[in-house]
């Protein structure tokens, strides 16, 4: 695929987001629809309560026309790319039910832990039985082992889309944070798949590369609107899978490194705590810590986009090239 042709679909996605979301913005506003903030979060948070969410509903819509349409054009259908987008889509279901049970009820709680954990597995398994019919790789590679089992692979992509979407999903608490680290995981993504000659897949993230472009003008500090679940979900979802039918998972590790770390907070602290009584963090996942110890929003949002970026950056130079 040439440049020409590259950029076509991330000015079809970020047109989408750019002509909707302010359209989105008011319906939610004239419904009175907006995100309810936790109530043990910082104090300082609070003046966001109430502003719109599920942006990811306009920036999914605007990611699956632009890679099918364009996909059309240019003749790039295939499995992989029918693959991503559905659990882009699938997942940013999950979101859509957890969003919309929270705005029904005016809380921030909205599926159950058991609900929603569900849905993930069995949306995975839906992944794991197509990713198994087209004959994707199950060679999963560890410290030089190569393992060929189609049981411990399923078991693999089961906790990678699950684990991933949650990652993503715990991230997403801070003006622009997940879509600054998302333009870069998924450009990171973009340029591997061009590497790889896989057109298909290198034009699923580039739509995203445009979606989230658009989004950010919307979603930075001060936030007119929030992504949600919906949007959160899908995006970690979406990583996870391109990670799988790029045949590099363990890539996602470091790409993803800032999503990582988020979710190890969350489980270090819970850990602790439940075996202690002590907290390791002043509060988790990791960027309201740092909140606490007086960094800015921007702050924060500037230095972890910096280490997902030199993450990136780095793998690309040491294992791409």
């Amino acid at each position: 695929m040439n440049i020409g042709k590259m950029i076509v679909p991330v000015i079809i996605s970020f047109i989408i987001v750019v002509v909707l979301m302010p359209l989105f913005i008011k319906l939610m506003v004239a419904n009175q629809e907006g995100q309810q903030i936790r109530a043990d979060g910082p104090s300082w948070q609070e003046y966001k309560n109430g502003t719109p969410t599920m942006a990811g509903i306009i920036f999914l819509v605007a990611i699956v026309l632009s890679s099918l349409w364009v996909a059309s054009w240019q003749e790039l259908f295939s499995n992989s790319l029918m693959l991503v987008n559905l659990m882009l889509l699938l997942f940013g279901i999950i979101g859509f039910l957890d969003d919309f049970i929270k705005l029904k009820n005016h809380r921030n709680l909205g599926l159950l832990a058991w609900q929603k954990s569900s849905l993930q597995v069995i949306f995975a398994i839906i992944f794991c039985v197509l990713y198994f019919h087209y004959h994707f790789p199950i060679d999963l590679q560890f410290f030089g082992y190569i393992f060929h089992s189609p049981v411990l692979y399923v078991i693999f992509i089961l906790l990678w889309l699950v684990g991933f979407s949650n990652a993503v999903n715990l991230t997403d608490g801070l003006d622009g944070l997940v879509t600054g680290l998302s333009i870069i995981a998924y450009l990171t993504y973009a340029y591997i798949a061009y590497q790889q000659q896989n057109d298909d897949i290198l034009l699923v993230c580039l739509s995203v590369v445009g979606a989230m472009v658009g989004f950010f003008l919307f979603n930075h500090k001060p936030a007119k609107i929030f992504m949600g679940d919906v949007g959160s979900l899908a995006l970690g979802a979406g990583l996870a899978a391109i990670s799988l039918v790029l045949d590099c998972p363990w890539s996602l590790l470091w790409i993803g490194i800032v999503f990582v770390v988020e979710t190890l907070s969350v489980i270090i602290q819970v850990a602790v705590f439940k075996t202690t009584g002590h907290r390791v963090f002043k509060m988790s996942p990791i960027h309201h810590h740092f909140e606490m110890l007086g960094w800015s929003e921007w702050k924060v949002v500037g230095v972890f986009w910096t280490v997902g970026l030199i993450a990136a950056l780095s793998y690309i130079l040491i294992f791409v090239g």
